[in-house]
């Protein structure tokens, strides 16, 4: 699956497709060059019907926001790498992202326009955990 964003709308989609999806601190990165911000995500397969043997599914996926001029962590201790995240949601407002994530972390970037893409890498894995809320 491969989704973009360029509206608060489609931000929505992705933000769902990614609810309750894990980040090892490793795995995300400013990339001022690029005025690029990445993560990687262990994502829960929302989308994915349940299959009574392997009840449900993760896969890899790929998160990469552009136009990113700034990016702020708060409530997210660094130093913990092997430290793993679960996001809660994704929100957009006044050209301001915010990846909000369980425990009150969050990272918030400062975009000239919102410009997102979710990507799935690879092939998904069976799971019996599913997310509770």
């Amino acid at each position: 699956m491969k989704l973009h964003a360029e509206s608060l709308e489609q931000l929505s989609v992705i933000a769902t497709m990614l609810q309750d999806a894990l980040v090892p601190l490793g795995d995300m990165t400013y990339i001022e060059d690029e005025h690029s911000f990445v993560m990687a995500f262990n994502r829960f397969c929302w989308e994915a019907p349940v299959n009574i043997e392997a009840s449900y599914e993760r896969i890899l996926a790929g998160l990469r926001f552009d136009t990113v001029t700034r990016a702020k962590i708060r409530g997210i201790d660094r130093r913990s790498s092997g430290t793993f995240l679960s996001l809660l949601t994704i929100a957009f407002d006044n050209n301001f992202v915010f990846l909000h994530f369980s425990g009150g972390g969050e990272i918030q970037l400062v975009v000239e326009r919102l410009m997102c893409t979710m990507e799935d890498l690879g092939e998904s894995w069976p799971t019996h955990m599913r997310p509770q809320h």
